[in-house]
């Protein structure tokens, strides 16, 4: 058997995180922690050790970036796939982020029912068991 995925997700607003927990825990079956800043998130990070991080961009703070960057520079979570969750995304943007290491780029609002999907197409994993 797979062992279970478990997944953080990084954005400032609640709606979204408890979103994207319902859906990745219900459609994927993988356990999904939350964190409400890029702060938080790389504490998180540390600790929780997640097969892959949803980092939303447009943070308070520390946005995506900055986030992404700490994450990078730091042993115990540099290779940790993280992916993007943006509200603005066009292929330059998809360039940038591919060129910094990211794993892919979700845009936001997502549709619920296809982000366990896009999450394991964006780090190549297959989701059938």
């Amino acid at each position: 058997m797979i062992p279970m995925k478990r997944i953080l997700v990084v954005d400032n607003e609640q709606y979204i995180q408890e979103v994207a927990k319902i859906c990745l825990e219900t459609v994927a079956g993988w356990k999904v922690e939350t964190a409400g800043s890029g702060k938080e998130g790389i504490i998180k990070a540390e600790t929780y050790q997640p097969d892959a991080i949803l980092l939303d961009v447009m943070m308070p703070d520390m946005d995506g970036i900055a986030t992404f960057e700490k994450l990078q520079a730091n042993p115990l979570t540099k290779a940790i796939p993280v992916i993007l969750l943006t509200a603005k995304i066009q292929a330059s943007d998809r360039r940038r982020y591919a060129q910094i290491g990211m794993n892919g780029a979700i845009a936001k609002p997502f549709n619920p029912l296809e982000l366990a999907q896009q999450v394991a197409a964006a780090v190549g994993w297959n989701l059938e068991n």
